[in-house]
Parts: C-alpha cells; sequence; structure tokens
C-alpha cells in the first residue's frame, strides 16, 4: 500500500457549497460577461489514493463534493472533465438544471482546479454565460482540448425551449442545434457560441429525430485529429403522414483535421443500437492503432465498435457482457492510458512473458515480476515503456501552455528481453499497448454502486475485468481523464505515477444530488480489482433483450 494515499469513503473530505440558494431563469441570450462566479470560497481536499488497510476492509477513494442540489431544487447533472497536463489543470463542467428533469435543463457550469502534488484546489463555480442560444436550453458538455494550437473547445447541444427528447424522437420534429464555445486561456474566458448544425451537418438534419453528444471528454490523435463523440436517433421511416417515427439510436463521432477550422461526422455504427458514448485511440503490440468506441445500449449489456480509419467508419458493435446495464442504459466513461510494464526476468534463462497474454491475467501479485521503464531512464538499449509529453511540475503550475505540440500521452515503445547484459533483437521490441478504465453503475437492476473496470486488450469484448466500486450507493453519469503524477513513491515502481480522476453523479436516496470528485491510481485499481471473475451474467440472451426493448428510449 502507498503510504498516505487512502481513506475510508465515510471519512472522504466533502466540500460543499456555502451559497445561498439563488432564483435561476431559463436560459437567456449571452451576457457581456464570459462567466458569473459563485459566492462561495476557492476549496481545496488532499486525496489521498490507497485501497486497504491493515484489517483488509473495503475502502473507497477520497471524495470531494464539487456540485450539490439547492434547496430551491436547481440540480446539478451530466458530469464532463477534462485534464490540461501544460498547466496541471481539471476542468469540471456539469449541466445547471431547475430540477433533475431532462426538459429542465438551462446552463452549463463550470469548476476549475489546480493540482498541487496530491492536492487539488478547486476555484468558484462559474455559470458559461456565452455557451448558450437564444430560447434554447443548453446540455450535454463535450471539452476537447487541441494541444496543437492550445484552443480548449467546450461542444454542447442546446434545445428549443422545453422540448423533451422523447417527443423529437416520436414525431421526428429535430430542435436541437450543435453549438461550440472556445478558450485560449484554459477556461477562464470564453469565446460567444457558434450555431454549427448547418455547416457541419446540413441536408442530413432531416433524417436524424435528435441528437446528441458524448457526453464528457472528446480526444485528439496523434494527426492532429480533433474527435467528438456522438450519437442520432436516425428516422428509419415515417408513418401517419410523417407524424409518427420509427428510429432507432447509432453512436457516431464528429471530426476536424484542421484544428476546429471545419468538422464532419463520420458514419453510424450500424447493427446494434447505440447511444450515448466515448471514444479511446487504441495501440497495440504489433504497431497497429484502432479507434475505441464503448457506447450505452438498451440492450442490457455496452456496446463497442472499432474503427481502423480514425472514425470515419466504424466497424458492427459487438456486445460486452462483461459490462452491464440498468434497464435503459446509463452513460459510462472509458479513458485510455499507455501499458506502464515491461517483464523483466532477473536471470537469462527466465521466459519472456508475452505481455497481452499476461496482461489478461494482470493481478497484484504479480506486480513484482514487472518494471516501468519512463523515458527518463531510458539509455543505450533500453527503450521507454511509456513515453510522456507532460514535462510540467504540478506544484508550479503555469497560466500558458508551452510551444504547440502534443503534451498528452504518446504512446511509446517498450523491450522485452530476457537478458539486461545482452543486446536484445529487433524482435524483442514492441508498441507498448493501450489499456482502457471503464467507469459506469456495476448493477444491471438499477443505477448503484458507481465501479470501475479495466481492460488490457479492449478490442477483445472478455477482456474486461471485474469491477473495483469506488462508490456504494445511488450513483449514475461519470467521466474519466487520466493524468501522470510525479512522486516516485506513488507509482509501482518509481516513475511517474499513472493517476485517474473520476467526475461523477451520486446520492444516498437519488444519485443527482450531487456531483462527486475522486482520484486514484493504477496501482489503487490493480489493488482493489476482484481477484476471482464471474461468468457474463445469463439472465436473457442478446437477441431476446434487442426484441423485448427495441422501443425504449435512452432516457437520460
Amino acid at each position: 500500500m502507498l503510504p498516505g494515499w487512502g481513506v475510508p469513503q465515510t471519512q472522504a473530505h466533502q466540500v460543499k457549497p456555502q451559497t445561498p440558494p439563488r432564483t435561476i431563469q431559463l436560459a437567456t441570450p449571452a451576457m457581456p460577461s464570459s462567466w458569473s462566479p459563485r459566492l462561495h470560497e476557492p476549496t481545496g481536499v488532499r486525496l489521498h489514493l490507497s485501497a486497504t488497510d491493515a484489517m483488509g476492509s473495503r475502502h473507497f477513494p477520497a471524495r470531494t463534493v464539487l456540485f450539490e442540489k439547492e434547496s430551491n431544487g436547481v440540480t446539478y447533472r451530466v458530469p464532463a472533465l477534462l485534464y490540461l497536463p501544460c498547466v496541471a489543470k481539471l476542468l469540471a463542467f456539469a449541466e445547471e438544471r431547475l430540477s433533475a428533469d431532462d426538459a429542465h435543463a438551462n446552463l452549463l457550469v463550470l469548476r476549475r482546479g489546480t493540482i498541487y502534488g496530491s492536492y487539488v484546489e478547486w476555484e468558484d463555480m462559474r455559470v458559461l454565460e456565452t455557451a448558450t442560444l437564444q430560447h434554447h436550453r443548453s446540455m450535454n458538455p463535450c471539452p476537447l482540448y487541441d494541444e496543437f494550437t492550445g484552443t480548449l473547445f467546450l461542444f454542447f447541444i442546446t434545445v428549443l425551449g422545453r422540448t423533451p427528447e422523447a417527443y423529437q424522437i416520436v414525431t421526428g420534429q429535430n430542435v436541437t442545434r450543435l453549438c461550440c464555445v472556445t478558450s485560449a486561456d484554459q477556461g477562464l474566458s470564453w469565446s460567444t457560441a457558434t450555431d454549427l448544425t448547418q455547416q457541419v451537418i446540413g441536408g442530413a438534419i432531416k433524417d436524424w429525430a435528435t441528437f446528441a453528444l458524448g457526453p464528457g471528454h472528446g480526444i485528439q490523435l496523434r494527426s492532429g485529429r480533433l474527435l467528438v463523440p456522438a450519437y442520432s436517433y436516425h428516422i428509419d421511416c415515417k408513418e401517419c403522414f410523417g407524424q409518427l417515427c420509427k428510429t432507432t439510436p447509432h453512436s457516431f463521432a464528429f471530426y476536424s483535421d484542421d484544428h476546429g477550422r471545419g468538422w464532419r461526422f463520420g458514419e453510424f455504427i450500424p447493427n446494434l443500437q447505440t447511444g450515448e458514448c466515448q471514444l479511446v485511440s487504441v495501440d497495440e503490440e504489433d504497431g497497429s492503432n484502432v479507434l475505441y468506441c464503448n457506447a450505452r445500449s438498451p440492450l442490457g449489456f455496452r456496446v463497442q465498435a472499432l474503427s481502423t480509419d480514425d472514425g470515419a467508419v466504424f466497424h458492427g458493435g459487438q456486445l460486452v457482457q462483461r459490462l452491464v446495464e440498468p434497464p435503459h442504459g446509463c452513460h459510462g466513461s472509458v479513458v485510455g492510458f499507455p501499458a506502464p510494464f515491461v517483464y523483466v526476468p532477473t536471470a537469462p534463462w527466465d521466459p519472456t512473458m508475452p505481455l497481452r497474454g499476461s496482461a489478461h491475467r494482470l493481478l497484484p501479485g504479480m506486480l513484482q515480476a514487472f518494471q516501468y521503464l519512463p523515458t527518463r531512464q531510458a539509455a543505450g538499449n533500453e527503450l521507454p515503456a511509456v513515453a510522456t509529453g507532460s514535462h510540467h511540475k504540478p506544484a508550479e503550475p503555469e497560466e500558458g501552455c508551452p510551444t504547440p505540440g502534443l503534451h498528452g500521452h504518446a504512446h511509446g515503445i517498450a523491450s522485452v528481453r530476457g537478458d539486461p547484459v545482452v543486446t536484445p533483437s529487433p524482435a524483442a521490441f514492441f508498441q507498448a499497448p493501450t489499456w482502457v478504465l471503464y467507469s459506469h453503475p456495476t448493477s444491471s437492476m438499477s443505477r448503484v454502486n458507481m465501479g470501475v473496470h479495466l481492460s488490457t486488450f479492449p478490442r477483445d469484448v472478455e477482456s474486461w475485468t471485474e469491477p473495483w466500486v469506488i462508490y456504494e450507493g445511488p450513483s449514475a453519469y461519470s467521466d474519466l481523464a487520466y493524468m501522470e503524477l510525479p512522486y516516485n513513491e506513488a507509482s509501482i515502481s518509481g516513475g511517474p505515477a499513472i493517476a485517474f480522476a473520476c467526475l461523477y453523479e451520486n446520492g444516498t436516496r437519488s444519485p443527482y444530488e450531487q456531483i462527486s470528485f475522486s482520484m486514484f491510481t493504477l496501482y489503487d485499481v490493480l489493488q482493489n480489482i476482484p481477484l476471482t471473475a464471474s461468468a457474463p451474467q445469463q439472465d436473457g440472451s442478446p437477441t431476446h433483450r434487442r426484441k423485448r426493448r427495441r422501443k425504449s428510449c435512452l432516457i437520460s
């Protein structure tokens, strides 16, 4: 266990807003100021990140409440989280609603956090006054950072008045718009909103009963391509003189190859019903790369699909029976990170362990067999297991990002060798593969018990571990971020600590009472994943579920 990195959930430090209830009105046109600060004081929380104590009892990562339901009914929902490594800042977005109902969504809000070692200090909450369209409500925040230009994008949808999603699906009357605001100063100020609907979707909008984004973070590929996850209810046919529609939800991606000046959208996942989704760029050991999509579905399980052309076309989706959905499904989050281990036997006669095979069975008891090779220690024939591009010192973050370039993780090359003296042959080198972490409620019956699962070979639907439950109780939407923290004592073997932040909805009686923030390391994940895997649930075949729930809407 890592010293000082963990507290029971009951002892987790909680920061609650100190602002008295305020009157909220429906969204109005943009005000001159780009944000309105809350009146409570900035807050900080020291994040302790370990898993089990000497008695072996279950522990949870520390939890900080960033948004909390107010006494006048104002509710915060649909979290989105983005980490900016060049300035060691976290951006936590959410919807501010007049009530928990989707039709009562109103504005988007933001809290910025600065990481100082293991301490995160959160600024006042700000209402994003410019992220609005007149007579529309703002929903589904999807933040995205272009590390080449330093531009922060916030994509979102706006919906006319209080028109419910279900009304659009039934009638085919789409009143949703695709919008975006940008920031050049890491979220301190924002541009006015741009309505991209006609420019990006164009005439195809007539075939979409409605659509939405993510929600949650978008990603940027090494090529510079920007990707925004999305889904649409496609109109399959119209009946009763155009008044009633038969629709099917399909996930897809918006993308830009010119740093956000122009946008296009890719093809739908073709076969299974898919909705809210997120994306990961996955490197594999043989040097190949695929774009991985993990999507919500009403079929009882998550759906995953792969693209080999960076999101323009997705191949057929697959049911992931190790990742269950509650009735009607629920949004979940995925984030990728470079595998941190290479196998370095201590004697030349020790067999080389293929990473793919061992990774499927990687458990805490096996950690002694692996060694982390950070970039700064790589020399001679020792190639880095993870080539990191984040060289900032979080204890002294700067407001300006350095020269444009990719500061996120760049997947490097790992070596597997049997003799530390002999120069390894070219065949002994391989690309460090991408592992994926996934967060979602763990029950198939209701939205309760937020958990995280790990996959070391995400294209394999059977590769997912059982969950580590990080919050017991009602919980729903979440968003993950990947970070590298620079304390050697917190890592598995001396390199930068691979860490994750999770922003998630939770409560005691309802999942929509709070939005909380937790942070933990990969070490914590490996220590807390159950050692025994249960077989996939057999409470109904996929075909039966698909037939029974064919007309279900994806209720948020």
